[in-house]
């Protein structure tokens, strides 16, 4: 793919809009969306995640929805292979690639084209090693990794036993440090050229309304329901995609004390918390198009803005 391959990213805070904005400019830019929500990757977990239904997709083609299964391990770097692959193939067809969620790291690390060190393909050596930690300790496993990677092992706390098996089975299945490796892709160029829109509320207390009025949607939806018929599945409660904001909360009060209210009230709250965290993230890139929405969203004015934007804002 060319150097100089652009796509469009259209990125924001939970309930922010983003889906419904890319779905317009995809219509009005012959584009296809693909999706950047590290847990609409999943298939089954439909409301939870706020994931387009057909009717809000317009006809629009979305891309990296219902990849992989709730009980698989989804990483970063499975994103990147299959996203890219995605944003490759619309290129190709001459449309315009709309890359939309609010997942920092998958949109950041698409764009950079970023690589990751090659996990072992032998099961036994990560069995091993966290055999290992679980016999030995955090401490004792911290100072077999300073002996290959002392910068990993001066970052990492004993207690991150996820961290540390990793960086150990890096070096060991690759022979090189996930320290030399990091520092090896930064220098390389990025895969992608993007014009970012970022979408926001004005005033904070018009994102909570937001977000509060997604969670009563959620609930009224099925979202317990949904977690109920995950379980029931075997679908693990610890497994990464039930770590998720909604599953994680009503997960442990439909294997507890059943109150599914409270777990409701519990979900508000860490999506506020966690859209000030993507507020943050997203505050870094000092290119990008900001469009601060009043209490009612101006979605036509919006999709002019970056339209104009896209076609002749400066990278």
């Amino acid at each position: 793919m060319p150097a100089d391959a652009e796509v469009l990213v259209v990125n924001g805070p939970t309930a922010s809009g983003k889906t419904a904005l890319a779905v317009e400019l995809a219509l009005r830019l012959d584009g296809e969306v693909v999706s950047a929500d590290s847990m609409q990757i999943y298939r089954r977990m439909d409301i939870g995640t706020a994931k387009p239904t057909e009717e809000e997709k317009k006809g629009v083609p979305h891309h990296m929805l219902d990849v992989a299964d709730p009980e698989e391990d989804f990483s970063v770097s499975r994103y990147v292979e299959l996203a890219s692959a995605c944003v490759d193939d619309i290129l190709a067809r001459g449309k315009l690639p709309i890359v939309a969620g609010g997942t920092g790291l998958y949109i950041d690390s698409l764009l950079s084209g970023r690589t990751f060190a090659t996990r072992a393909e032998d099961p036994a050596l990560r069995q091993r090693l966290e055999q290992q930690y679980r016999e030995q300790g955090g401490e004792a496993m911290l100072a077999e990794l300073a002996l290959h990677d002392p910068e990993s092992a001066a970052r990492l706390h004993p207690n991150d036993a996820k961290r540390i098996v990793r960086a150990l089975e890096v070096f060991l299945s690759t022979g090189r440090t996930i320290s030399e490796h990091n520092a090896w892709t930064k220098t390389l160029p990025p895969r992608y050229r993007a014009r970012t829109v970022t979408l926001a509320f004005r005033n904070r207390a018009d994102m909570w309304e937001r977000i509060d009025r997604r969670v009563d949607g959620m609930m009224e939806q099925g979202l317990v329901e949904e977690v109920r018929a995950l379980l029931e599945s075997g679908v693990p409660a610890r497994c990464t995609a039930m770590q998720a904001i909604g599953y994680k909360e009503m997960a442990a009060a439909l294997r507890g004390d059943g109150d599914v209210e409270r777990a409701a009230d519990e979900i508000r709250l860490r999506s506020r918390q966690y859209a000030k965290r993507q507020l943050s993230w997203f505050r870094r890139n000092p290119e990008a198009l900001w469009i601060l929405w009043e209490a009612d969203p101006d979605f036509s004015g919006a999709v002019l803005r970056s339209t104009d934007f896209y076609r002749n804002g400066a990278l």
